[in-house]
């Protein structure tokens, strides 16, 4: 006797997957990423990166390419909705929106913007496992699949002047990153870019979470590194924009699934 006959698999293309959506103009676009950007802000206000009024993420707008989104000077990131974001022009002054900004946060990542044309957006903010490493004056080592994502594509900024006001200060800030993906702040914290919010956003989410697995690893003993072949072939395969882009993805769902007033 012969048994039941095996289900067919389904054609490829009847699979959902999905990827970076097209849009079919500026306002589109500008309303998607002020969406990716609350939804951000408040899936770091989950995972307990604020820290006061410390911590940004900007956006730059699609069609005033120097005019940037960012959330309101001292509005808590869990309560942010996309009509409460504020667009800002290079020099920190406010074109749309009723909030003030943070100057010293708009005077770092408008350098990066300038110097970056490349990048969408910019995060940082003042997690604990990034403060502990930059406290350390540390990078990254190549001890798991996640933070070989960082190999060799994250540098140091190796100085701390206070807080950042001058645009020279954040200059030599957006020299020091150079075309990396990512920059440890010395005593200061972690600060990761993206083509994409989502990619910046998931950047700084596994970023922390890499500096807190070093920490612990290295607290408990002598880490194993991954050598440099494998680590470079690691992070051809999970270092790219549109990688980081697919992981934030189930976050992005949950955040606005759970919390959808954040696109009002």
């Amino acid at each position: 006797m012969h048994g039941p006959t095996p289900p067919l698999p389904l054609p490829t293309d009847k699979l959902r997957f999905a990827m970076p959506p097209m849009h079919e103009s500026v306002e589109d676009e500008r309303r998607h990423r002020r969406e990716r950007l609350a939804g951000a802000l408040r899936l770091f206000g989950r995972l307990g990166y604020e820290d006061g009024v410390s911590g940004h993420i900007t956006a730059r707008d699609p069609e005033f390419s120097d005019c940037f989104w960012v959330n309101p000077f001292g509005m808590p990131f869990r309560q942010v909705t996309v009509s409460d974001l504020v667009l800002a022009n290079r020099d920190g002054q406010v074109v749309e929106g009723g909030h003030h900004v943070n100057q010293a946060a708009f005077t770092v990542h408008a350098q990066v913007h300038a110097a970056r044309p490349d990048v969408v957006a910019v995060a940082h903010c003042h997690s604990v496992h990034g403060r502990a490493l930059a406290a350390l004056g540390d990078l990254l080592d190549p001890i798991t699949q996640e933070s070989c994502a960082f190999y060799e594509d994250h540098a140091l900024y190796d100085a701390y002047s206070g807080v950042t006001v001058d645009a020279e200060e954040g200059r030599r800030i957006a020299g020091e990153l150079g075309s990396h993906k990512a920059l440890v702040l010395r005593n200061h914290g972690l600060l990761t870019v993206g083509d994409s919010v989502d990619a910046a956003a998931w950047w700084f989410v596994t970023m922390e979470r890499s500096c807190q697995v070093q920490l612990t690893a290295k607290a408990a003993g002598r880490p194993v590194l991954i050598d440099h072949r494998q680590a470079v072939a690691t992070r051809e395969q999970v270092g790219g924009d549109l990688v980081a882009w697919i992981n934030y993805q189930p976050m992005w769902q949950d955040i606005s699934r759970s919390e959808p007033d954040l696109l009002s």
